[in-house]
């Protein structure tokens, strides 16, 4: 009967278990499965400071900044203490122990033999009170299960057990010591266990039902589109062999669901703890949001959890209060008030925005931070680029924190290498310096007097409006460095208001530090004079910027720290950019899925008797503006424009409107909100007509579904190449020296260019039923090397007097 016994991580029987651990493995997977498991004769594995986050937080949220260690200077604190102790002191010793069903592991920091003492190691830099009341909570809490287990191990009967402060900065260690007996440390440890355990075992009894569920799933539409099914083979023997996967598939196969199901399907066999799914707008999370309904529907229960979180700004009920319980009632007694909030929204399995609000509303905790919990038990987590992507990722931290083994897709995946870039640049102005000094107190103005004093060297060697350089001048580092660890001190004395441009500096300074700590090649540093007519620029002021070129670097330990990572569009070719730019593993695997779409489906123009070159738009309006009117006339129905800029935009819809005020028009305008676009989107009706202008690579390009009648053309009015200006130049160089060949203009203008060209056609055809027209205006458009990025079931007929073939 043993034998047959399952195994919550394999789900599965023992020979199925043997076949991924061996045949001495035990069936429990205490030290070999990165999850818990729950059974006859199983224990549910936790770690000690997981355990004591479930149950001994409590009190208030407080999010006041306070300078924290680095990891490196953590590591040397607790190397410093512990070269303080005795010869004997043990340091680093493993413990384990067991309540019931429950195996709670770690490790404490130190034993020191001469005075019987457990030690609980915490660095921290300023003000020991800056350390926070829940925190302590926490540190203490630890440290007495470690007392617990410690005098298991040892049988021990009495046992002083201290947590120990340690300032990075003054090396000052501050000792809080507390005897006790081995009976109130178990009584401790036993009452936290309890706490822990019931939630365990309803939370390991949804994991095995979940698990049973997805290998028993079938496809929710019974029949892949054509092209799909390939595309969810790769998918699964990607999950199968925990590797990389770079897919380029049509618009309209499916590609969200044709990721989402084989990637759940291999779940339980892959022992995959989490999906993350990320895109770069809320359009794609609301596909990915549909197709997890579709699955939830059609499999049996319990259903995934599937979290979607949002951006703060969108969900915080108090804008104008500090994250602190002294200012926000949200989050005053937030750690009270979470067990229940928590239970009640893991009774829901689609945890949107509207959910997760509405249970925060109900238990009075803010609805921010009970998302951010929720996510340590969803099983789907729908989000951003940047929760996983960026230095300060939540969900990457989290799953390097808790092991987790996470599998990723990243949808529409071209857009990552610019976002990837924008997040590993950073920026210093002088006027924020400014405003920083303004409002600092006496003691910090003389580092940010130095910081402005290098700064201002800096400036007067450069007369030109631009002016990159081979690094940051080691004199204008050297004083962001002395300012950051100046305000760094202040802070752990005085905390700032989130909004307190001194913090807000701090912030700048941190991050451009950072990334110039780690300048190379991948990068470039700039200096830009500001605009001296702008009367709220400071006179002789400047703007530095450290500008990622290449995100590989940073994003490589993202690749590795997840078992599975998919990146999936419509638009990765060529393929070597997108592996150049992001940095993935030689490893990574490729498939371009052919499209599922018939040629005669989309009537492919070029306009080649057009410049839209900036020093000819003038002579193009005409041309672009009867061609459009034209196609109109011929067929009537919804199409959308695409231009350049929004100046742009506006001079062909303004002409158009007066040589064509028959042609109905309607035009995307800058900074639109989401109520404004939805509006843009509903004009495209299925007996509508008439003509959206759009911007190439905005809102409208891409993530926008219009199938059938709703849009039956699109003009493309621009080859979508970044403007030529002095940074993109530099970039230019870059990468040049970087992949050489010529690259560098293809590298930094053609292929992106491109690549929105395809997006934004591809808005046209939807499905095999669609069909429609794309005019591509440009005499640029002739050149083979620019056909040859196009989607090779394109083929372009004659258009009389208004196209020509293909070269």
């Amino acid at each position: 009967m043993a034998l047959r016994r399952m195994c919550a991580m394999c789900n599965g029987a023992r020979m199925r278990h043997e076949q991924f651990f061996g045949r001495n493995a035990p069936v429990a997977c205490i030290d070999r499965c990165s999850l818990p498991v729950w059974g006859p004769g199983m224990s549910y594995s936790v770690a000690v400071r997981a355990l004591c986050e479930f149950t001994a937080r409590a009190g208030d949220l407080d999010l006041r900044f306070t300078p924290a260690p680095t990891g490196p200077e953590g590591v040397a604190g607790h190397a410093a203490v512990v070269d303080r102790r005795c010869a004997a002191y043990e340091s680093e010793i493993a413990l384990s122990g067991q309540y019931r069903d429950l195996f709670v592991r770690g490790r404490a920091d130190g034993y020191d033999p001469s005075t019987n003492q457990l030690e609980e190691i915490k660095t921290y830099r300023g003000e020991l009170r800056s350390v926070r009341d829940n925190h302590r909570a926490l540190h203490w809490a630890q440290a007495c299960i470690y007392g617990h287990l410690f005098c298991q191990a040892r049988g021990i009967s009495r046992l002083r057990v201290a947590v120990v402060y340690f300032n990075v900065a003054t090396e000052e260690e501050t000792l809080f010591p507390r005897d006790y007996d081995a009976a109130e440390l178990q009584a401790f440890f036993e009452e936290q266990c309890a706490r822990f355990q019931a939630w365990a075992a309803a939370e390991l009894a949804h994991r095995q039902a979940r698990d049973l569920a997805l290998a028993q799933m079938d496809f929710p539409l019974g029949q892949f589109r054509a092209g799909q099914r390939e595309l969810a083979v790769s998918v699964y023997r990607t999950a199968r062999d925990g590797r990389c996967l770079l897919a380029q598939a049509s618009t309209g196969i499916g590609k969200t669901l044709g990721t989402l199901f084989p990637l759940l399907k291999a779940a339980p066999d892959t022992r995959i703890d989490k999906v993350f799914f990320l895109a770069a707008k809320n359009a794609g999370k609301a596909i990915a949001q549909q197709a997890l309904d579709r699955l939830n529907e059609s499999a049996a229960q319990p259903g995934l959890r599937v979290l979607d979180l949002q951006a703060r700004d969108k969900v915080c009920v108090y804008p104008d209060k500090a994250c602190h319980g002294e200012s926000c009632p949200l989050a005053r007694g937030f750690y009270d008030r979470l067990p229940e909030a928590r239970a009640a929204a893991l009774t829901h399995t689609r945890l949107d925005g509207s959910t997760v609000r509405t249970v925060a509303e109900e238990h009075g905790v803010c609805p921010y931070y009970l998302s951010q919990e929720l996510a340590r038990w969803s099983d789907v987590v729908l989000g951003d680029y940047n929760y996983y992507f960026d230095s300060n990722a939540i969900l990457y931290a989290l799953a390097q924190a808790h092991q987790w083994r996470v599998a990723v897709l990243v949808d529409e995946a071209h857009n990552l290498v610019d976002r990837a870039r924008h997040m590993y640049s950073s920026t210093l102005s002088q006027p924020a310096l400014k405003r920083a000094r303004q409002a600092a107190p006496k003691a910090l103005r003389k580092p940010l007097d130095g910081l402005n004093r290098a700064w201002n060297a800096l400036n007067r060697k450069q007369t030109a409006a631009y002016q990159p350089y081979d690094a940051v001048p080691a004199g204008v580092l050297a004083a962001v460095q002395k300012a950051t660890a100046a305000v760094a001190e202040h802070l752990g004395q005085a905390p700032l208001a989130q909004d307190d441009p001194l913090l807000l500096f701090y912030f700048e300074m941190l991050s451009f530090a950072r990334l110039a700590e780690q300048f190379g090649p991948h990068a470039l540093f700039d200096v830009t004079r500001d605009r001296p007519d702008d009367p709220a620029v400071q006179t002789g002021s400047s703007t530095l910027c450290v500008r990622n070129v290449v995100p590989a670097p940073h994003l490589a330990s993202r690749y590795a720290a997840a078992h599975a990572t998919v990146l999936f569009s419509a638009t990765l070719n060529p393929q070597q950019y997108y592996r150049d730019t992001l940095g993935l593993p030689d490893s990574t695997a490729w498939i371009e899925v052919a499209a599922p779409f018939q040629p005669e489906q989309l009537a492919v123009h070029v306009a080649g008797n057009v410049s839209t070159r900036y020093r000819d738009r003038k002579q193009s309006l005409r041309p672009i503006v009867d061609l459009i009117a034209t196609q109109y006339a011929e067929r009537p129905g919804n199409y959308l424009s695409f231009l350049s800029s929004f100046e742009y935009l506006e001079q062909v819809a303004d002409l158009l409107s007066q040589c064509h005020p028959h042609v109905p028009l309607w035009k995307q305008t800058r900074a639109m909100n989401e109520a404004s676009r939805e509006e843009f989107l509903a004009r495209f009706t299925e007996t509508g007509s008439g003509v959206g202008f759009a911007v190439l690579g905005g809102a409208f390009s891409e993530a926008v579904d219009l199938p059938g009648k709703r849009l039956i053309g699109a003009f493309i009015a621009t080859l979508g190449l970044p403007q030529v200006n002095p940074i993109n130049e530099q970039m230019k160089a870059a990468m040049e020296k970087l992949y050489g060949g010529g690259q560098g203009y293809d590298y930094a203008y053609l292929y992106p260019g491109l690549q929105k060209v395809v997006q934004a056609a591809g808005r046209v055809i939807r499905s095999e039923h669609d069909s429609g027209t794309v005019y591509l205006i440009d005499d640029r458009y002739r050149r083979a090397k620019v056909q040859a990025l196009l989607p090779g079931w394109w083929q372009i007929p004659v258009a009389q007097g208004r196209g020509e073939r293909r070269e």
